[in-house]
């Protein structure tokens, strides 16, 4: 008389047997913004071309998303420059977040909750 008659409290006719070959085509998956799946925010692309444009990229920073800064169009004026990460600062510190350089030309700004590391991974050869 065998030890477990049933598997996991199953009958044979509702077991089902799983293929080994089955694959998910991602491209067909789409998924709707209330879902449990998809993020909190989202990473948003800016560029900035003068200092009054700040105030329109900066408003998905405190919907609750990550911004990146293309600052190249304004890297040589150093007046603009000073009063752009000075107000980016501001942002960062309404909303409880971070403000970091990228680079040469890139400022990514992060609401309440997320933090920036300044250390960079490097790979190399083990």
């Amino acid at each position: 008389m065998p030890l477990i008659k049933r598997p996991f409290g199953k009958s044979k006719e509702e077991v089902e047997t799983v293929e080994s070959d089955q694959y998910i085509d991602l491209g067909q998956l789409s998924f709707d913004e209330g879902s449990p799946l998809s993020g909190k925010g989202m990473v948003k692309i800016a560029e900035i071309y003068r200092y009054e444009d700040i105030q329109t990229i900066t408003q998905p920073v405190y919907n609750g998303n990550i911004l990146i800064i293309d600052y190249s169009a304004i890297a040589n004026d150093s007046l603009t420059l000073k009063r752009m990460t000075s107000e980016l600062k501001a942002v960062a510190r309404d909303t409880n977040g971070d403000v970091a350089a990228i680079g040469r030309n890139f400022i990514i700004v992060a609401p309440n909750g997320i933090k920036i590391d300044r250390q960079k991974i490097k790979g190399g050869f083990t």
